[in-house]
């Protein structure tokens, strides 16, 4: 099992034990796997299973239902699934069935997924919580409503339905926000593979290439390690890199122009998420010199405060000062400092937060805020660093050596014991590890 999942099944056995500790004994817990999704007619998007589904069990398979029911004596971890059929096997690959679900994932019993409308209802008859994903999935949604409506049309009877549903990710999402050794591991891995293909992108840039082909170089090093994209990999060249979520990556990489790369690798699930900005023809202008420097200054900065028991938001608010001091300092914004902050004028050319949350999601699940205050880091915390500035190719308020300038410095990083540890440590990051990177070819 290790070798599909990359963690031991005693892992995620761990973690079901944990999240029912949570729920208490009178709770049930349902969590349907992700449907598969037609990308056109008859063809699908390549599967990816719902990351808290994943996170539970390691099931890899469409068309299931895991179902967790605390203090259960015949067991109280249920998986439905598709049953083996050879013919469907012949055209689609092989499937656990209900045999594999216990032997090779460790469910403690597994049914058929036909049976779930049988079942299901005497599962929940008996369970005062439920807990589970509301508003995710419509048709589920009223399937769960059918199946307690049923156990309420048997309260004369004497079944016991359901009286409080909950939202499953109050309690689910607080685990994955703490990553286990094991899950640091293949965190590592997914960084390194993503820091061989910036590597790759970094040596075969030059001018005229297009920016589809140093995304294929970045995403073929992806696939070449068994792993995928994270999301949709960002390639802007110039201008196109000022636009955060740039998606056409068909542009010509010019000589003078900057490129920035936003890509990561998925391993076994996990993704990483690095942003470099570098020298088509490799070697800075002075004004691209200078707004990287700073950008690279406020990294340091927003690093600084990746400590545990600092709030999350300290970085954010230290890589703002940062920029903003730069931005004045350079000529792009104009008046005292803490008035800029205050008013936000540096919204213009830094339009986003710091950094997110990073695990089985880029932008993972777990609270930012607590009663309306920054959460404190905690060791096992990973997220991403990642301040830019963006420059309008259109702004004439400033100078015209600043115009079209979109720089971004992403890197990840894990909170420890004693401070922090950055996954990405490895890829060249300052204008002067770049020039050289480049350099080497």
């Amino acid at each position: 099992m290790k070798a599909h999942t990359g963690l031991a099944a005693a892992e995620f056995a761990r973690r079901r034990k944990q999240l029912m500790r949570m729920a208490g004994n009178d709770a049930i817990l349902v969590l349907p796997a992700a449907p598969e999704r037609v990308r056109s007619h008859d063809t699908h998007y390549p599967y990816r299973q719902d990351s808290d589904f994943w996170y539970l069990s390691g099931f890899p398979e469409p068309e299931a239902v895991l179902v967790l029911v605390p203090g259960r004596r015949h067991g109280e971890v249920l998986l439905f699934c598709r049953e083996r059929d050879p013919e469907r096997e012949s055209w689609d690959g092989p499937r656990a069935g209900q045999e594999g679900a216990v032997d090779e994932y460790g469910m403690d019993d597994a049914y058929p997924i036909e049976d779930l409308d049988e079942i299901l209802p005497g599962l929940l008859e008996g369970r005062s919580r439920v807990y589970y994903h509301f508003g995710r999935d419509a048709d589920f949604d009223l399937k769960l409503i059918g199946w307690v409506r049923h156990v309420r049309a048997q309260v004369r009877q004497g079944a016991q339905p359901p009286h409080e549903f909950l939202e499953l990710g109050h309690l689910l999402h607080d685990l994955r926000l703490f990553k286990s050794k094991d899950e640091l591991k293949l965190m590592q891995r997914a960084a390194d593979i993503s820091i061989e293909a910036h590597r790759a992108a970094m040596r075969v840039v030059r001018p005229g290439i297009r920016e589809y082909e140093l995304q294929a170089d970045v995403e073929r090093v992806f696939r070449a390690n068994d792993a995928w994209p994270a999301y949709g990999s960002i390639v802007g060249a110039g201008a196109n890199a000022c636009v955060l979520h740039y998606r056409a990556n068909n542009g010509i990489a010019k000589d003078g122009d900057l490129v920035l790369i936003d890509a990561g690798a998925e391993f076994r699930g996990y993704a990483s998420d690095i942003t470099r900005t570098f020298p088509v023809n490799g070697r800075f202008s002075p004004a691209q010199r200078a707004l990287h420097d700073l950008v690279g200054q406020a990294q340091q900065a927003a690093l600084a405060q990746a400590q545990p028991g600092l709030p999350y938001e300290a970085g954010h608010l230290a890589a703002v000062e940062v920029l903003t001091e730069g931005l004045l300092r350079l000529g792009l914004l104009k008046g005292a400092l803490e008035r800029n902050i205050a008013e936000g004028h540096y919204r213009r050319f830094y339009r986003h937060k710091t950094g997110h949350w990073l695990g089985l999601d880029v932008h993972d699940v777990g609270d930012y805020r607590i009663e309306g205050e920054s959460r404190l880091l905690e060791p096992g915390m990973v997220f991403t660093i990642e301040p830019g500035l963006y420059v309008s190719p259109d702004d004439t308020s400033v100078a015209e050596k600043w115009r079209g300038i979109g720089i971004r410095t992403e890197d990840d990083v894990v909170i420890t014991e004693q401070g922090h540890r950055v996954l990405t440590e490895g890829l060249a990051r300052s204008a002067e590890e770049i020039e050289a990177a480049m350099a080497e070819g």
